[in-house]
């Protein structure tokens, strides 16, 4: 994963300040429609949970493991949450044996080079089970930038269908609006 975004989420005072910004926002939109897709039950593995929020709400319908690449988020959640099932996880590599019904981030991927998102779609790939599902989101726009230290992709419909056309069948690419009118774009593919 890209140095400067663990380097910011390593540090316990952006970490606060991470957790400042996100207060009010979580994924909950976006789990409801997951749950169209994937039955009560199902394992799901978390990419990037930071403080928890979608976490606590895919943890009320399915068996879930979160996983960041940042320690304080990991160490400060276990305080929470004892016995959550966590990993310690590189977004890019995802270097466990576990596997998984589902794999979810919500909007976590995107602080990936290009070519570190087409390597942890293909690894994805080998952590789900049979006939298991990507559902991931993205800021949409065909950009990059960094903003106080952290990079961010910015992807398109197109972008997403040709970095996973060759590993997955896409259920659906869409867009939705989280702060501006369709900024943001959500992705749901099932592994072949």
């Amino acid at each position: 994963m890209d140095g400067d975004v663990m380097e910011y989420f390593h540090d316990e005072k952006n970490i606060q300040e991470y957790i400042g910004m996100a207060e009010g926002f979580d994924g909950r939109e976006l789990i409801e429609i997951l749950k169209g897709h994937l039955e009560p039950g199902s394992t799901v593995l978390e990419l990037g949970m930071g403080p928890g929020k979608d976490l606590e709400i895919l943890g009320e319908r399915y068996s879930v493991t979160g996983s960041d690449y940042s320690r304080p988020f990991i160490d400060r959640y276990r305080r929470i949450d004892p016995d959550a099932d966590l990993l310690l996880l590189d977004a890019c590599t995802l270097e466990t044996d576990r596997t998984f019904d589902c794999i979810y981030s919500n909007k976590v991927l995107m602080h990936l080079q290009r070519d570190e998102m087409k390597a942890s779609i293909e690894r994805q790939a080998d952590l789900l089970n049979d006939g298991g599902l990507l559902f991931h989101s993205f800021w949409k726009g065909d950009s990059e930038e960094t903003k106080r230290g952290v990079h961010f992709v910015y992807y398109e419909s197109q972008h997403l269908f040709e970095m996973i056309e060759d590993l997955y069948d896409v259920i659906e690419i869409e867009t939705y609006t989280e702060f501006e009118e369709d900024d943001s774009i959500y992705l749901i593919a099932r592994k072949r």
